[in-house]
């Protein structure tokens, strides 16, 4: 496949090259939702957004046979990161209503895993989807995770660290919520980036 991305950007990255780059973590406005006023305040924040950035986190399993639903969705708009738990509060027909939205774009690294897991949760028919590591692989690059995408076209690089945490802990940590409102502001930043660049047209 002739790749047709700009020639400043690298057709692949090492894990050196992403340790060198400068780290960034969501900076703005982050909102736990945990009453129906605030759900209902971040709905419209939400569907009044042409692009988001979207996520879910899933409590980890580290033994055979062990699995579990998950139990965090992101959401990013321009001007904040919404952060709905699932087994704290019904959100189950707000989201619905966002992810059944043809207005509001949804982007989200590898988000028809993301999706097949929530469907488990409550049902919904997912419109306006968009995985920037589905572009990538288009455009020649067979690196597609968020953390190399970040690097590669944003050219920083977010931490990982927190990713096994307890994602079903009734109270989240800071560290936690940074690191979950960060994957989903990487991911519109990604689709911003490869809207500027022309990459999102088939």
């Amino acid at each position: 496949m002739t790749s047709s991305l700009p020639s400043k950007f690298l057709r692949k990255i090492s894990k050196e090259e992403v340790a060198d780059l400068p780290v960034r973590k969501y900076e703005g406005r982050i909102h736990l939702i945990g009453t129906p006023a605030e759900r209902d305040r971040a709905m419209d924040d939400i569907l009044g957004e042409r692009i988001t950035g979207f996520d879910t986190e899933t409590r980890p399993a580290f033994h055979k046979g062990q699995s579990y639903l998950p139990c965090l969705v992101q959401v990013a708009t321009t001007s904040a990161v919404y952060l709905f738990r699932l087994e704290q509060m019904d959100c189950s027909a707000a989201l619905t209503e966002y992810l059944q939205s043809s207005n509001t774009i949804k982007s989200g690294v590898a988000i028809a895993d993301d999706l097949r897991q929530l469907k488990l949760v409550f049902p919904f028919e997912p419109r306006a989807v968009i995985d920037p590591g589905t572009v990538a692989h288009r455009h020649g690059l067979k690196q597609s995770g968020v953390r190399n995408l970040t690097a590669i076209f944003l050219g920083f690089r977010i931490p990982k660290g927190n990713r096994t945490s307890n994602w079903a802990a009734k109270n989240l940590n800071p560290a936690q919520v940074t690191y979950a409102a960060t994957d989903a502001w990487a991911c519109r930043e990604l689709y911003l980036r490869f809207e500027e660049l022309g990459l999102l047209q088939k």
